[in-house]
């Protein structure tokens, strides 16, 4: 079963390398990595580049339109996708790869770095509290930072909605019509913390607002947009 793992960027200079490094060094290397160079002014492509990854040109701005790019690019038969500033733990694809064989769609939990440390703990706990708050509404939320997905199934429905920044977890829906979706604890990614750059309260707004499904996963804020 071949892995495709996607990640769209737009001014990630800062950030891409680590994801990059992150990917790389998995106990389970991936079939191919793909980042979608979605309009950077910055240096992002070039670094891409520079690790040796494929690189698919997306100038239409937006992370939905990025995201299909690099769906309809991937030849896996599972597309497993990150965010540029994101770091994923040695073992994901390999906590990952036992469900594929029966599920449609995947995803885990995340941490936020660059807090200090109890900081970070917190943010895990956090999440998995709202993610099963989510299951529990039936309505799992599948956050592209640490999310995976079978690509045939993910093409015939269409691919992703073209919403900005509910785009993931719709299409998490829309899978879990079709067949089992599976949270794995084991499939850890870390994520940095400048989406709390605006504030604890409103990022605390933010997620209350995700609970009656008027807005995207728990970790969204700032996805896509230039860092």
């Amino acid at each position: 079963m071949r892995i495709s793992v996607v990640i769209p960027a737009r001014n990630e200079e800062t950030f891409i390398l680590g994801c990059l490094e992150a990917v790389i060094r998995q106990t389970l290397p991936p079939d191919e990595i793909i980042v979608v160079d979605n309009g950077s002014t910055d240096r992002t492509a070039e670094l891409a580049q520079g690790m040796g990854v494929k690189l698919v040109n997306c100038p239409t701005p937006g992370v939905a339109v990025a995201r299909q790019a690099g769906l309809e690019a991937a030849t896996g038969d599972w597309v497993v996708t990150t965010d540029a500033d994101s770091r994923p733990v040695v073992g994901w694809l390999e906590a990952l790869r036992p469900h594929m064989a029966h599920s449609v769609a995947l995803y885990g939990p995340l941490r936020m770095f660059g807090l200090p440390a109890w900081q970070e703990e917190l943010t895990e706990l956090g999440y998995g509290v709202f993610l099963k708050m989510m299951m529990l509404l039936g309505k799992p939320n599948l956050a592209a930072a640490n999310m995976a997905f079978h690509r045939q199934t993910a093409l015939e429905l269409g691919g992703y909605p073209m919403v900005e920044a509910r785009e993931d977890v719709i299409l998490g829906w829309k899978l879990k019509a079709k067949g089992p979706v599976r949270y794995v604890r084991e499939a850890l990614v870390l994520t940095s913390a400048r989406r709390v750059r605006g504030g604890w309260l409103r990022f605390l707004w933010q997620q209350a607002r995700n609970l009656g499904g008027n807005s995207s996963g728990y970790f969204a804020a700032d996805e896509g947009k230039e860092s």
